[in-house]
């Protein structure tokens, strides 16, 4: 049984479920997998052995009673540590947070219980889930399994890895500028960000998160196969009343043309040719499976989107936010900052409320946009993933990697979805694709996604270096 660790989570659920494998059998394997190779790649943080096979057996007691032990049944997953787990600390990545023990799940995580999925570990992310990179002083340093000099990607650069490498069928990630999207990417796997409203989130040991935040921060899964992100985002968006934001809306809208757009170089965002190469390859992907690709110029705004998403999110650093970041002392996060704030200075009042009025305008304009593209092909970063802590190398480079990320800063301000699809290699660096649609249009994602996947995808799990 010694591969059962790269099982999909879809082949796991069906057969724990038909019976032809005990839930405990297959996190034993995962648990296996991750003592070999976590010790090489950092990727989870807090190992959850005994708490993962008690929970396997309860999956295994309830199909012995003839219980629906639920859609993700006896499927080894991953949490990431800036989530609410009962029992555990929710760190952030941080020392002032190292103690910071729950008492209760965020939705997401119980919904994820309630699915029968099996909570192996807890994986990294920077301090304070800021950066396309993953390091910490609490946690350590987070390594790329296909390819340790570049970065694993941010802020959820451990879930990523962790899927990369066969430590879980599913990770779960957070996304409020490319957090699960940049990972994915990175590490050659798949990342949904969802609609905002969703997947229910909420942090009940922390305070309220500040207005852009709520607006713009999701939960979604990181997977292996496309199939398996449909499974995952299926059980992490059953409703939980904690979040007023979650929305009951079907999980199939109906169907639309098979129409894309394909726009290489989004708001004249500077795109390497490798990347150009990936979008093209990834367009005639999809017309061989009968879509009518348009290429265009270009998408409804994402420059402006980007800079109002940032004001928003950095207006609580110059409210105080940052004394907690110089408390922290962590050398990258505070640089981070520093470099943001001084690309965005202190918003008043009337920045703050004109950039929400702004959003309904954006909203608008993507939404008319996907009458007629229902779905819409870009980059999801404009160069090749970076090499690992590139944003340490001062203002200029952070300014350069501002602009190759701004598919990913861009779309959260309307609460759009985004799917990263894993498609293939340059060398030992991942490349891929980034899918848009219209609001709760997921199902459309998935197709698109299922369509450019059937032409290749980089080999996973690896084996870490």
């Amino acid at each position: 049984m010694s591969d059962v660790y790269a099982l999909s989570a879809t082949e796991i659920a069906a057969r724990v479920r038909a019976r032809e494998l005990r839930a405990v059998e297959v996190v034993a394997a995962a648990l296996a997998r991750l003592d070999q190779v976590n010790p090489r790649i950092n990727a989870v943080v807090e190992p959850l052995h005994e708490e993962a096979m008690a929970a396997a057996a309860e999956v295994d007691a309830a199909l012995a009673r003839g219980e629906d032990p639920g859609l993700m049944a006896g499927v080894p997953v991953t949490v990431k540590v800036n989530v609410d787990q009962k029992g555990h600390a929710t760190t952030n990545g941080l020392t002032l947070q190292k103690d910071h023990i729950a008492h209760e799940d965020n939705p997401v995580v119980a919904n994820l219980r309630r699915a029968g999925a099996i909570i192996i570990g807890r994986t990294n992310t920077p301090a304070f889930s800021v950066r396309w990179f993953c390091s910490n002083k609490l946690h350590g340093h987070t390594r790329n399994p296909r390819n340790p000099a570049i970065t694993p990607g941010g802020s959820s650069g451990g879930a990523g890895a962790a899927v990369a490498a066969g430590i879980g069928a599913v990770a779960h990630g957070t996304d409020i500028g490319g957090s699960i999207r940049y990972p994915a990417y990175a590490c050659g796997v798949h990342g949904l960000r969802p609609t905002l409203g969703r997947v229910p989130a909420w942090n009940p040991s922390l305070p309220e998160r500040d207005i852009g935040p709520q607006l713009m921060a999701v939960s979604g899964p990181l997977a292996r196969s496309i199939a398996d992100l449909r499974l995952a985002f299926h059980a992490m968006a059953q409703r939980d009343v904690r979040d007023p934001w979650w929305t009951p809306v079907p999980f199939e809208l109906g169907p639309a043309p098979r129409r894309a757009a394909l726009v290489i170089r989004p708001d004249g965002m500077p795109v390497v040719p490798e990347v150009e190469a990936a979008l093209r390859d990834a367009a005639r992907r999809l017309q061989d499976r009968g879509w009518t690709v348009v290429e265009m110029d270009n998408l409804p705004p994402l420059r402006e989107p980007a800079r109002l998403q940032t004001l928003l999110w950095m207006a609580n650093m110059h409210l105080g936010g940052l004394e907690a970041v110089r408390r922290e002392g962590e050398p990258a996060a505070l640089a981070v900052h520093e470099h943001l704030m001084r690309l965005h200075p202190p918003p008043d009042l009337a920045s703050l409320m004109q950039a929400l009025t702004a959003r309904a305008g954006f909203v608008r304009q993507w939404q008319a946009f996907f009458e007629r593209y229902p779905v819409a092909l870009c980059p999801v970063s404009g160069e090749l993933p970076f090499p690992d802590q590139l944003d340490t190398a001062g203002f200029e480079t952070f300014q350069r990697i501002l602009e190759a990320q701004l598919t990913q800063i861009g779309l959260p301000l309307m609460g759009l979805p985004g799917l990263a699809v894993a498609t293939g290699m340059v060398g030992r660096t991942p490349v891929g694709v980034q899918l848009l649609a219209g609001r709760y249009r997921e199902d459309l994602l998935f197709a698109a996604a299922a369509d450019i996947e059937a032409g290749g995808v980089p080999p996973s799990p690896v084996e870490p270096e």
